[in-house]
This record gives C-alpha cells, structure tokens and sequence, in this order.
C-alpha cells in the first residue's frame, strides 16, 4: 500500500535523506518520498512484511517521529523503543561552521558523545539541531563538544532579532580579535622574516639573526596567533577526526619543533659541516598569511548573508494597539490575532492585517520588490514590516509571529540557503575524504623525499611536507556551492523572488519548457467591462446604465466590472456621457433605475421590469440561448457580437421592448506585462504553452493576444497535473506557473512549479518559487538568476578542483625531477588563503 504520513523533527534538507535512507534500507518498504516543505513522507510498503509502527520505529531510530493515524502530537511508540519525547532538542548557532567539511566536524564530534540521538547540521545558517537524551548528557558536554572542534556555540533563544544581536557581537568580537592577533602577528612576522635571511638584509641589527631571538619572536606568533588551528590538533587526538585546522597546525608544528629543536640542539643536526636550516619564517608567515585570508572571508560571508539580516531587522519591535478604547503601545510578542492596531506616517506595519478604518500609502518594497507605494482602502491587506508613507489607519491582525509573509519569507530564504543543489553532493563527497586522504599524501611526500631526494634530503622532505599540508583548500570544495546559492537566493529575495531550495536554481536553469495558467497568471483573474456595442443609434451610457440596473440584484460578474468600468471603457468615444459614466463608475454612484419582477435566468441571463422615469419598460440580459427563447432576432448584430466572441469575450445582449439595443463584452483582462513576459521566455529558447479550462476558441483567441501558440484548453482543474505529466513522459523539464488552489497539484507535479504571490496560500505551499508580486516579468528574470547562478557555481567548482588537483603534486614536488621547481610553503600559503577567497568573491558577482 501507498500512504502519507506526518513527520515531526525535521529541521533542514537533509533530515528528509537520513529519513529516506532508513525507510528504504528497512525490509518491505519499496519507495519513499521525504517532503521537507510539507513535514511529510510517502511510503509504498507491503503490509504483509511490516506494520505502520515498524515503520515509526525505523523513523525513531535516526531521531524523528512519524504519526501513524488520527495522532498529531504524538505517535504511539511501538514496544521495545525509547519514547522520543524523553530527548530533548536543541538549536545552537555554531559560529565558524560555514562550510560543509566544518559541518562534518562538528557532526562527527557530536556522534562521539554518548546519549546524541541525531544531529542535523545546516552550515550556511551555521546552525546545528541536536536530538539528545538530557539523562545521559548536559548542554554543556554539547557546547564543549563543539568549542573542543574548533567553533564557537551559541543556543538559540528569544526572537530572531535577538539572535541576530548576540550573533553580530560574536561576529564582532571574532573579528576584532583577528584583526589584533593580525596586527601583532604581522609585524613579528615582518621581524622574524627579515631575520631569517641576514644575507639579504644586511641593515637588520645583529641580535635579530640569533635562534634564540627568532624563536622568541615566532612562539606567540605560532601558540596565540595561530591558536584556533590547534583545534585541528584536538580533533584528531580526541575525536579521531580530522578538518583543514588539522593540516596547518600539523604543518606550521613540523616547521616550528624542527626549528626550536635545531635552536636548543644545534650539534646534534649539524653534520658534515653544514649549518642546519631554520625554517620559523616559514611557520609564522604561513600562519599569519592564514589568518589574514579568513579575516576577509569573514567580512565577505558576513555580507553575502545581508539579505536575512536585513529582513529580520526590518521587524518592528511594538505596535500601537487598541484596547478599551484607548491606544496602548506593547511588545509585538504580545500581539494576537483579531488586535486593532492603529498605523500613523513613517511607522511600519506591526503584523499581517486588514485596514478596517482609513486609507493611505504603502511601500512594500521591502516584500515585493515593487518601487512604487500600493493605495490600501478599508479591506486591503497589509504586510507586516511594510512602511506607511502618509495616512494614518486602522487595521486587524490577521496573522502574527512566524506566521507572517515576512516570518515565512525568512524562514523560506533560509531553507533555500541551508539546502543542498544535487551538484554539490559530489564536492560534500570529495570533501568527506579530503583531509585524510591529504595527510597521506603528505606524509608519502615526506618519506618519498627523505628516503631517495638530493642532500639535505631532510630539508627538502620537511619543506614539501608542510607544502602539501598548507596548500590543500577543501574550504573552496565546500564553499563553491553554497556560497553562490546563499547569495543568489538573498539577491532573488531583494527583487521579490522566493526560492524554496537550492535544487530548484539548479533546475529552472535547465528548463526548456513553461506551462503558464491563463486565469490570474496571464490575466487579472478579474472580469472586466471591456465593450459596450449600441445599436440603433442608441446612447452607450444608456445601454450601461440599463444594464446596471438589471444586474443589480445578481451575483454575476457584469454587476461588479460595470463599476470597475472606468479601467477599460473606451475613453476615445465622443459621446459626453462616457466621461461622465467614467467619473460615476470610479465613485461607484451610478444612479440605477428602480427594478422589479427581477428574475435569474440560469445559464442564460436575467430579466426585469425598469422604471425609467415615470414609465415602466420590460428588459432581457443574457446570451444567445436567452435571446433565440424569447425570439429575438439577433441576426444584423450576429457579426458585432461573433467578433468580440471571437476576442475571446463572453458577451451580454440587452433587449428592451422586445427589440435588441445593445451588446457587453466582459472578460478576464491580459496583464499589461504579459506578451512581453511571452517574447523574453521565447527569446530565452523555452516552449511556451497555455494552459486553460476555457473552450477552444476562447482560449485560441486569449493566446493569440498574448503570442501564445501552444495551447491546452477545456482542462478540468483535476486534469492540470495530468497535463504536465504528459510533456514530462516527452522528457521536457517542466515549469508551471500559477496562482489558484486547482493549480497547486500541477505546480507539486512540474519539476519547477512557480506561484503567483497574489495567489493561494496552498498554491505558494506547493510550489518551489513564489513569486511576491503578480508581475509576469519576474519569471524570465527567475530563469536567468537561476542560470547565472548555476554558471558561478560550476566556475566555483572548477576552480576549486582544478586548484586542489594540479596544486598538491606540484606541492608535493613532482615538477623538481623534470624543472627543478619547488613550491615555497609561504607561496602555498597564499595560495590556498587566495582560493577561498576567490570562490567567495565569484560568488559576490550575483548580488
């Protein structure tokens, strides 16, 4: 059988592989679908070979919940298993952590404690999730864990602004300290580096060349400015793991304890005549070298994460709420839903709502990305953080806390930063192995070069040693991946473009075709008067106004678009009235005729008895069924009325006395942006088609509007996703683009489904992009971000593995036998600073 279930517990991407993993490596379950997004799995099993609690079990094991049944906050634990409400989780903000072999780290530390049950690391938020049983350990054994491997802990606590706060002190302390380990480390550097070669400088003061001096001078330099490489050191002694910290202090060690030895024992190294080497420039340069290129990694990672930032400082922190009749100002933790909060000019708007009393101006720019303000009347929604820019009003709450767009666009911004692009497994896999594999090299460098090198053999194998050890960058591995995703998804949320993960930058760069909807997606998903005919010589205002009068008791769509008529009645008509049906639609105070003996014809129209002014007239609305029943001769007006049918317009014709008068249109209005959005994803080499419920001819005419030639119609909502799946089997990478719930199946099934922000809540759930605003322009601008981005990343990972690659041979010395080159450890040291750097500075290009 084929089931979902609800899954507690999970916290990044990759929980949903450690579930899928399990599941699938447990006897008779034959496929699994983790869904992060929707906390859910779907699991095919055979029920003759496992239960629903052997499928909780399995879950547990790796430290989340699935509920079995009707259960919502807890799942029955099966017999024989801990229950998972005796662990307790934790989130911590790991500073350092930022990228995937730091996450390894930690992670594989945090197995070595007894009494963790699951650990999910997600580095680009630098944050870790950790499940543990509080009997077997404390926080603290956690925090220790984690500050023994290197990395700073901080547990999250309060509201998200807070931890930005402490975050940012953190950031600023780390850097204030590098900066003045930086400064002092530097000039003893300087120091040590011009004592170290007298023949080169001969100005330097005597005592400067002494051993005892340089060893003096490089002591702080390689112990206090180069302490945080020795959390490598601890790694692999205590946690038998090891990470880049682990080759440099190995590395600087070798060079430093051969110098100090060769200081304290200069006879025992000197043989043959030959004065012994030091080598503590090489340690203290290399270190501070080091240093100097994670200080601007730093800097740049802290501003290739402003887009979070930003939004989270964008919150305001009260709101003026009404209560009793009087203003009160309170915390905005302590707004609920239903609160009246009053907004005045320049104040953000506290939480989601709607205006109750008033109207103004407001910048949503912040959300949307649109530059100019939105005009907000009684029952328009407003956004929180928003800013007012003139009037005051008077709005409800409608959604508060970390149910606002604003909360769900930082939680969706940093999901899509925390995921992992397939194209990244590969460098996490390279990454799993990379220290380990260095250290060997390094050490067959070492033997190779002491057991068969030229004289000083010892010279040159330590030399190539500490040179392979510093120039090995597995940072540019881990980094070239997210690094670009984090800054590109921050670059799409500033222009109001959501991306749910990483993997769909990954494939909207690969799309080749795009399925939009035509309801709400090409059009305003509004109806509007777009033409009223006269015939006979009669006054269109008239015909209007008649009209008006007849719908207004219906609940057809004409009654609401002849007073949005202003919008689209043509304003070229020399008629005087026109202008003054235009000035009366936008007050919405048309004066209608006093209407009797209404009836709804359904499917066809209605009809009614008018007095206009003192007489009374008998009047039919309707379509062609209605007005060949009552036998009216529509045939002289059959040709004006087929050419707006044929627009694609559902049209109205309006019989007074038996005779016909006059014809409306009405129809679903295309965007002004939508031909152009058409050209730009044509012009990008996509198949472009329509997707409607309308008839043939409806729709052919709406797609040749827009420049469409692709065309799906009369597809029932229940269809849509059928549809998609059809030029899926051709082996096309689909996208579907639309706004309404009977498009969220369609958008779940594309390999890129793409919502409208004006849409459905369940719409923007099941899609992986939401776009915030309804403008069509942005989806062509989604493709080429995406693009661009995946651009970066393979230019990341090129470089990263050609680096790594052609680098360590060389380091190891393999050019000497054939040029006679070396590689001078302090070169490698700039070398491997320079290829972080470079990846992070690629990556900067997509803001």
């Amino acid at each position: 059988m084929k089931k979902t279930y609800k899954i507690k517990g999970m916290h990044c991407a990759s929980c949903a592989g450690t579930i899928e993993r399990v599941l699938l490596k447990t006897s008779g379950v034959h496929s699994v679908s983790v869904n992060f997004a929707s906390e859910s799995a779907l699991i095919e099993f055979d029920e003759k070979n496992i239960s629903e609690s052997d499928l909780a079990r399995a879950t547990e094991s790796v430290g989340y919940k699935l509920i079995i049944g009707s259960q919502s906050t807890s799942a029955r634990v099966p017999a024989g298993a801990d229950a998972v409400t005796s662990a307790s989780t934790i989130s911590i903000k790991v500073l350092g952590m930022d990228s995937p072999h730091c996450a390894i780290i930690v992670e594989n530390a945090l197995k070595k404690l007894r009494g963790i049950k699951n650990s999910d690391l997600d580095f680009s938020n630098q944050r870790a999730k950790v499940v543990f049983d509080p009997k077997a350990l404390t926080l603290d054994d956690i925090f220790q864990v984690i500050i023994d491997a290197g990395y700073r802990p901080l547990q999250e606590e309060g509201e998200a602004e807070e931890m930005l706060d402490k975050e940012k002190v953190e950031r600023e302390k780390q850097t204030k300290g590098m900066k003045r380990k930086l400064v002092i480390g530097g000039i003893l550097a300087v120091l040590i580096f011009l004592g170290s070669f007298p023949d080169w400088f001969s100005f330097i003061p005597r005592f400067l060349n002494q051993y005892w001096i340089l060893l003096i001078l490089t002591t702080p330099v390689q112990f206090w400015v180069g302490r945080q490489f020795y959390s490598g050191l601890k790694l692999l002694i205590k946690y038998r793991t090891a990470d880049m910290n682990t080759l440099i202090a190995i590395g600087t060690l070798a060079a430093y304890l051969y110098s100090a030895a060769v200081t304290f024992f200069p006879y025992f190294f000197a043989r043959g005549g030959i004065t012994p080497k030091i080598y503590f420039d090489t340690s203290a340069i290399i270190i501070v070298l080091i240093l100097l290129g994670k200080y601007f990694e730093v800097l740049m990672k802290g501003r290739a994460s402003e887009a979070i930032k930003k939004l989270i400082g964008l919150q305001p922190k009260t709101a003026k709420v009404i209560k009793d009749g009087k203003e009160i100002e309170i915390s905005i933790m302590d707004v609920d839903v239903g609160d009246l909060i009053i907004v005045r000019p320049g104040e953000r708007v506290p939480v989601d709502g709607k205006v109750t009393e008033g109207d103004s101006e407001i910048d949503e720019s912040m959300v949307t990305g649109e530059s100019m303000p939105v005009h907000k009347t009684v029952g328009s929604a407003v956004i929180g953080s928003t800013v007012n820019k003139f009037g005051t009003f008077t709005f409800r709450a409608t959604k508060v806390g970390k149910d606002t767009v604003l909360s769900r666009i930082i939680t969706m911004v940093e999901e899509a930063q925390g995921s992992k692009a397939p194209i990244q497994r590969l460098a996490d896999l390279v990454s799993s192995y990379f220290v380990p594999a260095v250290i060997v090299i390094a050490t067959v460098t070492f033997l190779v070069w002491y057991l068969f090198g030229p004289a000083p053999a010892f010279h040159f194998a330590l030399i190539n040693f500490v040179a392979v050890l510093i120039i090995a960058c597995p940072c540019a591995l881990g980094l070239a991946t997210p690094m670009a995703i984090m800054v590109s998804s921050g670059s799409a949320a500033a222009k109001g473009i959501l991306v749910k993960d990483a993997a769909s930058f990954e494939i909207a760069g690969k799309l080749d075709t795009v399925i939009l909807d035509k309801t709400g997606t090409l059009t305003q998903g509004k109806p509007q008067l777009t033409d009223v005919l006269a015939f006979h010589d009669e006054n269109k205002s008239e015909i209007l106004h008649i009209a008006a009068s007849l719908e207004q008791r219906s609940e057809h769509p004409l009654a609401k678009a002849i007073l949005q008529y202003a919008a689209s009645l043509d304003q070229k008509s020399s008629h005087p009235l026109d202008k003054a049906i235009i000035d009366e639609a936008k007050k919405e105070k048309i004066d209608l005729y006093i209407l009797e003996d209404f009836r709804a014809i359904s499917g066809k129209g209605l009809r009614g008895s008018l007095l206009v002014g003192s007489q009374k007239i008998e009047a039919y609305l309707g379509n062609r069924i209605l007005m060949q029943e009552m036998s009216f001769d529509i045939a002289p007006y059959d040709e004006a009325i087929t050419n707006l049918e044929s627009e694609g317009k559902t049209v109205m014709i309006l019989a007074v006395h038996k005779q016909i008068k006059g014809a409306l249109a009405v129809a679903d209005v295309l965007k002004n942006e939508s031909k152009k959005a058409v050209e730009a994803l044509k012009k990008n080499g996509l198949e472009v088609w329509m997707i409607t419920g309308d008839n043939k001819r409806t729709a052919a005419a709406i797609a040749k509007q827009v420049g469409i030639d692709r065309v799906m119609s009369e597809v029932l909502p229940d269809k849509k996703s059928e549809k998609v799946r059809e030029l899926q089997a051709q082996g096309r990478i689909v996208a579907m683009i639309g706004d309404g719930i009977n498009d969220a199946p369609a958008l779940a099934q594309a390999h890129i489904g793409i919502a409208m922000g004006e849409g459905t809540d369940i719409a923007m759930e099941s899609a992986n992009i939401t776009l915030m605003r309804g403008d069509l322009m942005l989806i062509p601008e989604t493709i080429r971000l995406s693009q661009w981005t995946m651009r970066v990343i393979k230019q990341n990972l090129f470089w990263a593995f050609f680096y790594n690659s052609a680098f360590i041979p060389v380091a190891a010395g393999i050019l000497y036998p054939f040029f006679g080159i070396l590689l001078n450890p302090i070169f490698a040291a700039v070398a491997m600073a320079f290829s972080s750097i470079s990846v992070v500075l690629n990556s900067m290009r997509l803001k």
